[in-house]
C-alpha cells in the first residue's frame, strides 16, 4: 500500500467521515432520551440496534460505498455530477429522466439546507456533554458553540487539504475511543450482539406502535446522515481512499459503539442528564472526550462546507448560480476550493440555528428530512444510471436500488413527520435554492434571447466587408460570443454597433471566442476548436474558436489564449500587445407593466444579476490583455 493512498485515506477521515462519524454522539439517544422517549425494554433495545447495523449496511455500505462511488463523473461527485450523467445520456428525454433531472436540482437545495443544519447540530451536541460533566457550566453551551463555529467558517479559505492534514489524526482518534468504549460495554452485555440478526428489526416493527415505529425509523436516520457527503466529497480525495477508510476504520468503530451504547441501555446502567453517549464514557474520562469530540465536531462539520462549496462551483458551471467568486486552495487538486459567499450565509445560518433552538436534541427534530430526501432521489438517478450507462437490464437495476429506494422512502416518511418540529428549515432552503437556481437559468436564457435580438451581421457578410475592405484596425479582436459560431450563414449580435457602425472598418484579425461548460468535469482531450471564414496575408483573418472547460474547471481564459498562441496551429497571434478581448456585461432593464408573481421574479433575476461577478473577472480577462467591456441594455416585460 502506498504512502500517497494511506495520506488520502487520513485526509479523507478530517474531511469525508467527520459527519457520519458523530452520529454516536446524539442518535441512539434521541431514540430513548429525546422527544419520543421510546421505552428502554429489551425488544426496543435490540430492534433499534438492528435497525442500525442494517441501515449502515444496506444504505452506506452496500448502495454509496458499492455502487454510487461508481456513479463518478471523471472524479468528481455529487448530484450534479449525476446531473451531468443524464444530461449526456443520448436519444429522447423521456418524462422520466427530465423528472429525475428536475428533482437533482431540488437534491442539491436540499444538501445546501443540511450543510446548515450539520456543523449546528454536531459542535452543539459535544458542547453538550460539558452539562453532564458539572452543571454549572450549562450556560456556557451556547457561546462557547459559536466561538467554535465561528472559528471553524474563518479557516476555511486555507482549503481542505490543510484541514483534512491537521485534523485526519484526530479523527483517527476520535474513531479508535468510539471502538474501545463500545467495545468495552459489549463485553459487558455480549447478549447485544443478537441485534445483526434482521429478526429483531422485523419483531420490533410488528410489536411496536406505530408512533414508536416512526420515531425509531427517524432517529436511525439519523446513523447515516453524512454517508451522502462520501459521494458529494470524493473529488477532493477519490474512491480508493474513501473506500479504505470506511472499511478499516469507520464502519467497524461505528458499529462497536452504537452496540455499545445499546448493551450499555441492556445493563441497566444509569444514564446521566439524559445523555447516553456521555454516561457510557467513565467519569474520569468526561472532560477529555468533550474536547475530543469537539474537534470532532468540528471536523464533522467540515464534510458538510467543502461539500457545498463544490456543489455551488459546480452550479454556476452549469448555469444554475449567478457568477461567484471562487478561490482554488490547492495547486494540484482542483476540487479544493473556496467560496467565500457560501461559506459566510452558512456561518450566518449555523449561528442562526443554535440560537434559535438551543439543544442537539431540539436540532435533530430538524434533522434528517434534507438527507433521506437525497438519499432517494440518488436512488432514482441511479436507475437510469445503471440502465442507460452502464447498459444493465431493468430487473436487474430494479433489483437492486427498487428495495432500497422502499427504504429509503420509509425514512423519508418518518422524517416528514419532523416538519412542523423544524423539518421545515430544510425544506424551506430547499425549495428556496431550487427556485433560484430555475430563476438564474431562466433569466440567463432571456438574457440570450434578447443579446440575439440586437442588430446583427452574418459572417458571410463580414467576410464580404473583409474582401473588399482596403484598411483595418491593426489589431486582433476576440469577441467573446455566448453562442458557438461555426457557419457562414450565422449572425453575430452587436457587432455591427460595436464596431462597424463605431469605427467603419473592421480589425485585422476578427477571433468569435465561445466558452463551453462540458458536463463533465475535466476537458482531457480536444480544448480548442477552430473554424476559419477567412484568410488572406495582407488582409488578416476571421475565425471562431471554441474553449472548453470541464464544470470543475478554473476558467481562465487569458492563460487558455496564451496557450493558444504559444500553438502555430492555432494561430490567433503571438504579440498579446495588439490583443483586444471585447466582452459585454448586461444592464437589466424592467418592462414597468409586469406585475405580480412575474415582477418578483424578474426583480430576484436583476438582484441576482447584480451581486454576480462581471464577465471579465470570472473568466479570468483583463491581466495582462486589453479588455474592452460593452454595457447592453438587456429589456425584460
Amino acid at each position: 500500500m502506498n504512502k500517497k493512498l494511506l495520506f488520502l485515506s487520513l485526509g479523507a477521515l478530517g474531511v469525508v467521515f467527520g459527519d457520519i462519524g458523530t452520529s454516536p454522539l446524539y442518535a441512539i439517544n434521541e431514540i430513548f432520551f429525546g422527544h419520543g422517549k421510546v421505552p428502554i425494554t429489551n425488544l426496543n433495545v435490540l430492534g433499534s440496534m438492528s435497525l442500525v447495523f442494517w441501515a449502515l449496511t444496506i444504505i452506506i455500505t452496500i448502495k454509496y460505498v458499492l455502487f454510487v462511488l461508481r456513479a463518478d463523473n471523471e472524479g468528481e461527485g455529487g448530484v450534479f455530477a449525476l446531473y451531468g450523467h443524464l444530461a449526456d445520456i443520448k436519444g429522447a428525454k423521456t418524462g422520466y429522466l427530465i423528472f429525475v433531472s428536475t428533482l437533482l436540482i431540488f437534491a442539491a437545495g436540499l444538501l445546501f439546507g443540511d450543510g446548515i443544519i450539520t456543523p449546528a447540530i454536531s459542535v452543539l451536541s459535544a458542547v453538550e456533554g460539558i452539562k453532564v460533566a458539572t452543571s454549572s457550566l450549562s450556560e456556557f453551551v451556547i457561546p462557547i458553540t459559536i466561538a467554535i463555529l465561528t472559528l471553524l467558517f474563518l479557516v476555511q479559505k486555507g482549503g481542505t487539504t490543510k484541514i483534512g492534514r491537521v485534523f485526519g489524526p484526530i479523527v483517527l482518534v476520535w474513531f479508535a475511543c468510539l471502538a474501545i468504549l463500545g467495545g468495552y460495554h459489549i463485553s459487558q452485555a455480549p447478549s447485544v450482539l443478537q441485534a445483526i440478526n434482521p429478526y429483531y428489526a422485523f419483531s420490533f416493527l410488528l410489536h411496536s406502535t406505530l408512533r414508536s415505529i416512526l420515531w425509531v425509523l427517524g432517529a436511525v436516520m439519523l446513523t447515516i446522515t453524512g454517508g451522502e457527503a462520501m459521494f458529494a466529497d470524493m473529488g477532493h480525495f477519490g474512491i480508493k481512499p474513501i473506500r479504505l477508510s470506511w472499511f478499516t476504520v469507520v464502519y467497524p468503530a461505528l458499529l462497536l459503539n452504537y452496540f455499545g451504547q445499546g448493551a450499555f441501555l441492556l445493563k441497566g446502567s444509569e444514564v446521566l442528564n439524559d445523555n447516553l453517549f456521555y454516561s457510557t464514557v467513565p467519569k474520569w474520562g468526561i472532560v477529555p472526550m468533550v474536547i475530543l469530540a469537539t474537534f470532532a465536531t468540528i471536523i464533522a462539520s467540515q464534510a458538510m462546507i467543502s461539500g457545498a462549496f463544490s456543489l455551488a462551483s459546480q452550479a454556476i458551471r452549469l448555469g444554475f448560480l449567478p457568477r461567484l467568486r471562487i478561490i482554488h486552495t490547492h495547486h494540484e487538486h482542483e476540487g479544493q476550493i473556496y467560496v467565500p459567499s457560501i461559506n459566510w450565509l452558512l456561518y450566518i445560518g449555523c449561528i442562526s440555528l443554535v440560537l434559535i433552538f438551543q439543544s442537539s436534541s431540539k436540532l435533530a427534530s430538524a434533522y434528517g428530512l434534507a438527507v433521506s430526501g437525497d438519499m432517494v432521489i440518488t436512488s432514482l438517478a441511479m436507475i437510469l444510471i445503471t440502465t442507460k450507462m452502464w447498459k444493465w437490464q431493468l430487473p436487474r437495476a430494479i433489483s437492486l436500488f427498487g428495495p432500497l429506494l422502499l427504504i429509503e422512502l420509509a425514512f423519508l416518511g418518518a422524517n416528514s413527520l419532523k416538519i412542523f418540529e423544524g423539518g421545515f428549515i430544510p425544506l424551506g432552503i430547499a425549495v428556496t435554492i431550487w427556485y433560484i437556481m430555475k430563476t438564474w437559468a431562466w433569466g440567463r436564457g432571456k438574457v440570450k434571447e434578447t443579446f440575439y435580438s440586437l442588430p446583427d451581421m452574418t459572417v458571410k457578410h463580414i467576410c464580404t466587408i473583409k474582401k473588399n475592405s482596403l484598411n483595418s484596425m491593426p489589431r486582433t479582436v476576440i469577441l467573446m460570443t455566448p453562442t458557438l459560431v461555426n457557419t457562414a450563414s450565422q449572425s453575430v449580435p452587436a457587432l455591427k454597433q460595436m464596431f462597424w457602425e463605431r469605427y467603419g472598418l473592421l480589425p485585422k484579425n476578427l477571433v468569435f471566442l465561445n466558452i463551453q461548460i462540458a458536463k463533465s468535469p475535466h476537458v482531457n482531450g480536444k480544448r480548442y476548436e477552430v473554424t476559419t471564414f477567412y484568410e488572406d496575408t495582407k488582409k488578416g483573418s476571421i475565425r471562431s474558436i471554441v474553449v472548453k472547460f470541464g464544470f470543475m474547471e478554473e476558467l481562465n481564459v487569458e492563460k487558455a489564449l496564451f496557450d493558444m498562441a504559444a500553438d502555430k496551429t492555432l494561430p490567433i497571434g503571438s504579440d498579446a500587445t495588439k490583443w483586444l478581448v471585447h466582452i459585454a456585461n448586461e444592464r437589466m432593464l424592467i418592462n414597468s407593466a409586469s406585475r405580480g408573481f412575474r415582477r418578483f421574479r424578474l426583480n430576484l433575476f436583476r438582484i441576482m444579476l447584480r451581486n454576480s461577478a462581471r464577465a471579465d473577472h470570472f473568466f479570468g480577462l483583463g491581466n495582462k490583455i486589453a479588455l474592452t467591456i460593452e454595457v447592453l441594455p438587456v429589456k425584460f416585460g
